[in-house]
């Protein structure tokens, strides 16, 4: 178990984007974030109390998270050298990145003599089956997304949370490692050897049998050339009922890809709904879901109005507008769904 509170780690970063998993366990789970460390020329902040390693400890902080993603998930010398300040000063060390921590012979050493722990979040459990894509009980909804970084982890925990204020039994089940972060428990899809990506969905979202659901968190995008094929088992191992679909407005090119245009709302949703239907010829779409942070309030009320209107579906800004719309749809089509085969009976 990764050790809590946390400090989390902003370094030298000055992407919004590169800060993804420090900013989504301040914004929710900010009950074990005790602030953030950041050096002078960080441009961002997740409006933490900013600490050094020693305060942080005092404060009570027992993990430094390394929350920023990098080129090619690199431990370069300054995270290196910050780590190794971290564990001086009582702090263990908990990485997303795709380089390990185990990997590096200075953090290694230094954790062995000081009794700090090192937690490699993107290492997958080694008892992953390969998928079988058997019919399971329960139900299950995921997330997809017309690209990388455009809030499929915030519209599953969302999702999640107002499916339980409502009294609907429902679980969180992570992809990524901020989401691992956050709920303690998932599988790092994208460290899965690509055979075993449909088997470790299935082994995360097992037989439920309490008329509640699984909220899977998505990964990618079938339009990414770089992550389409993650996104590609995701969709066959979660046997998704339904899918909400993830879109930033904003966007003008694939992340990370600036000679590829993001799809097109309808191309993306006929895609994942084809793909989808290998494991469930039954999928639905309840809704869609669009980052409106970059925009005002009345622009982006009024672009989630139109979207919902020209596809027939409930359209909202899950974190800023909340997801009342959507789950009315899923609940909606479930009831419709469990009259039809009472009837069929």
């Amino acid at each position: 178990m990764i050790a809590t509170p946390y400090l989390l780690y902003l370094g030298h970063s000055n992407d919004e984007i590169g800060i993804k998993t420090s900013r989504g366990l301040a914004v929710f789970r900010p009950d074990i974030c005790v602030g953030e460390f950041r050096h002078d020329d960080c441009g961002l902040t997740l409006n933490l109390p900013r600490m050094d390693f020693a305060a942080a400890y005092a404060a009570g902080a027992r993990t430094l998270v390394l929350g920023i993603a990098n080129a090619g998930g690199k431990l370069g010398e300054d995270l290196v050298q910050d780590a190794l300040a971290a564990m001086e000063a009582g702090l263990d060390i908990a990485s997303g990145l795709h380089q390990r921590l185990k990997d590096e012979p200075r953090l290694v050493e230094a954790a062995v003599r000081l009794g700090r722990a090192l937690h490699d979040v993107r290492d997958p459990r080694p008892d992953i089956p390969v998928g079988n894509g058997k019919k399971r009980a329960g139900k299950r909804l995921l997330t997809v997304g017309t690209d990388c970084s455009v809030g499929k982890m915030y519209t599953t925990l969302c999702l999640a949370r107002a499916l339980a204020a409502r009294g609907v039994p429902a679980d969180f089940r992570a992809t990524g490692q901020t989401g691992i972060l956050i709920a303690g428990d998932g599988v790092p899809l994208d460290a899965v050897v690509a055979d075993f990506i449909s088997g470790a969905i299935e082994q995360i979202s097992p037989d439920r049998h309490d008329a509640g659901w699984d909220l899977i968190e998505g990964q990618g995008s079938l339009f990414h050339p770089s992550f389409a094929g993650v996104s590609t088992g995701l969709l066959h191992g979660a046997q998704p009922d339904a899918l909400v679909l993830c879109h930033d407005p904003l966007r003008r090119s694939m992340r990370g890809l600036p000679h590829y245009t993001p799809p097109g709302l309808a191309d993306c949703l006929e895609a994942n709904l084809r793909t989808a239907r290998l494991t469930n010829p039954d999928v639905r779409v309840v809704g869609i879901a669009l980052n409106t942070s970059a925009m005002d309030e009345a622009d982006a009320i009024a672009l989630c109005a139109r979207t919902a209107q020209e596809f027939d579906l409930p359209c909202s800004d899950p974190y800023r507008m909340g997801v009342e719309a959507i789950l009315d749809r899923l609940l909606e089509s479930d009831a419709a769904t469990a009259a039809t085969a009472t009837e069929t009976v």
